[in-house]
């Protein structure tokens, strides 16, 4: 137990180090590239930050472990919406853009609710999974047709940008302490939950979900310090829609799931805070501190019911 609590430890570590030197990364190349800092979230870093949830969930279907694999993708999506953007507004209040609501919240809400209907029928099929990895490239499509038609010729006076070495440099090192202290967390993790006598289901929303999830929390936390916002809510969002998209559907390529029965708080839950998320944004054009508080507290009530099933 001792040694599995300081590789949690070990493991916080490198997920905070490695999302500083991710966001410096990310931000240098959303300047090189002359796109908005929305797109590079949604496109690069929610993917580099969401391949924890990939490995976890590719091993978990092929060992025929549907509890988990799932659960695992629930529980991302969840903490993603609740935790990393009530933490991120909590250190910065993020303003949301017409567009990011119209296509990027309600696409994940959208997909949120189509996951529900392919549960309802048990089983996810290799069809199943290819059109949701024909989503996933169709997404990626549309966003570069969009930010090419936005996309402005460099001011003079940006020539003192960071350099091509230094930003891969960073991203891949970011990226390298984000799955490997995510992946430390999530097995010491798992271990200390099943000496406590967790089930498959509890461990996947609960130790799982939070630990795979790290990367993205820490990545848009510190977004949002450095004023990044629409970075942070960038990397939630399109994580949410890798999660579900790219994630399930090549675990579903490669080995068709049985979808276990979820327990229906857990869909409410998953439903429930992207309808919340979008309600804040049409309101208000922004998600505030007392929204991103109330997210927060939300997550932890219904973490404590996870906890004393």
């Amino acid at each position: 137990m001792i040694l599995n609590l300081v590789f949690l430890l070990v493991g916080f570590c490198l997920v905070i180090w490695g999302a500083d030197k991710f966001t410096d990364g990310a931000c240098g190349l959303a300047r090189r590239w002359r796109v908005s800092e929305l797109v590079i979230g949604l496109t690069v870093v929610s993917i580099g930050t969401s391949l924890p949830e990939l490995i976890v969930s590719l091993l978990s279907s092929i060992q025929d472990s549907g509890d988990m694999s799932i659960g695992n993708i629930m529980g991302s999506n969840i903490f993603n919406t609740m935790v990393i953007v009530g933490c991120s507004a909590m250190v910065m209040r993020i303003c949301v853009s017409p567009v990011v609501m119209k296509r990027d919240m309600v696409l994940s809400l959208s997909l949120s609710g189509l996951l529900w209907l392919v549960a309802i029928q048990g089983r996810i099929t290799r069809m199943g999974g290819a059109c949701l990895f024909a989503l996933f490239c169709l997404y990626l499509l549309m966003l570069a047709y969009n930010e090419r038609k936005k996309r402005q010729p460099q001011a003079v006076g940006q020539s003192a940008q960071m350099d091509y070495w230094r930003i891969c440099l960073y991203i891949l090192i970011g990226m390298g302490c984000l799955v490997g202290g995510g992946n430390l967390l999530v097995n010491s993790g798992t271990e200390l939950a099943r000496m406590w006598g967790m089930s498959e289901r509890v461990i996947g929303l609960t130790i799982l979900a939070c630990g795979t999830s790290l990367p993205e929390l820490a990545t848009s936390v510190v977004a949002a310090r450095k004023g990044r916002a629409e970075l942070a809510l960038g990397n939630v969002l399109g994580s949410n829609i890798f999660n579900i998209t790219f994630v399930l559907g090549l675990c579903n390529l490669m080995s068709p799931t049985q979808i276990p029965n979820i327990a229906l708080l857990d869909w409410v839950v998953l439903l429930g805070s992207g309808v919340l998320l979008l309600l804040f944004a049409v309101t208000g054009r922004k998600i505030n501190r007392l929204e991103g508080f109330l997210l927060l507290a939300l997550y932890v009530a219904y973490l404590s019911k996870l906890v004393m099933q």
